[in-house]
């Protein structure tokens, strides 16, 4: 309900977003994402990522950037570490990528060593260590959350997999035909688990009983739509540089179809049987 909804929408943020506009994302979330498709158990978006895609797409400037994602650094003469610029991983990775010098380079150098600042190990993105949205930062605290709603029986557990299969699977793929080093398609598969908000996405988003399909291998399906989706936007299109958001968007889009096909699938089977 709205509580889950509540909760959930602030973590997606950048940490100093204005109180109002989280105020203006809820309501259209809860209103817009839900309340028009019937209340409660009838949406079918996600209304927290509704929220969140309302004000990406409606106020830019408050939800992208290197300076949103620190608490402060937008603050006239604020000084923070010594070189410190604010970009998240997934910015540093684009950047180096899409420079043509860097083709040499190896793009995970983009992140230990971004322009010579102060860079992001995968212990620092596993931990939490670097900037991004408000829930969003530490894999490990995600897979604590994860192992808590699975022993609790709330999220499903084949919607995660699939959504690490469908992404490991493709950025494994893509790293066997990356053109260079430097290259985004060179970046290690598994560093796609612990940068943005693919954990956060994978364990709270992707999980929603409401938006998610109800057979069990749709669920598997559904998780594979949507990592393969998330690696397509983060790879090959650098104006939207996390696609987690989208990608369970656009799953949720195709959520009552692919359940609609698995049953006509059991169906048919059955059929046969039975006429056997």
């Amino acid at each position: 309900g709205f509580l889950v909804t509540g909760l959930l929408f602030p973590l997606t943020l950048p940490p100093e977003t204005p109180l109002w506009l989280v105020a203006v994302g809820i309501s259209f979330g809860v209103v817009i994402g839900k309340e028009v498709f019937g209340g409660t158990g009838m949406n079918i978006f996600n209304p927290a990522l509704t929220a969140r895609a309302f004000l990406f797409f409606g106020f830019p400037a408050y939800m992208s950037g290197d300076k949103v994602w620190i608490a402060g650094l937008q603050e006239k003469g604020a000084k923070l570490i010594d070189a410190f610029s604010g970009a998240t991983p997934l910015a540093a990775v684009v950047e180096h990528s899409t420079q043509p010098a860097n083709a040499g380079v190896s793009v995970v150098k983009a992140l230990t060593d971004h322009h010579g600042q102060v860079g992001y190990s995968f212990m620092d993105m596993f931990l939490g260590r670097i900037p991004g949205a408000i829930g969003e930062t530490s894999t490990l605290a995600c897979l604590l959350g994860a192992l808590l709603l699975l022993i609790t029986g709330i999220a499903s557990w084949r919607i995660m997999l699939g959504v690490v299969l469908g992404a490991g699977g493709l950025g494994f793929l893509l790293n066997l035909l990356a053109p260079s080093a430097g290259s985004y398609l060179a970046l290690p598969w598994y560093y796609h688990f612990v940068m943005g908000g693919f954990a956060f996405g994978t364990v709270f988003m992707a999980t929603d009983p409401v938006t998610a399909p109800q057979t069990r291998s749709g669920k598997l399906f559904y998780g594979l739509l949507i990592g393969i989706v998330v690696i397509l936007v983060r790879v090959f299109n650098a104006g939207f540089m996390e696609g987690m958001m989208l990608a369970i968007l656009f799953g949720n889009v195709f959520s009552s179809m692919i359940d609609y096909f698995i049953v006509q699938n059991f169906l048919k089977r059955r059929m046969k049987r039975v006429r056997a």
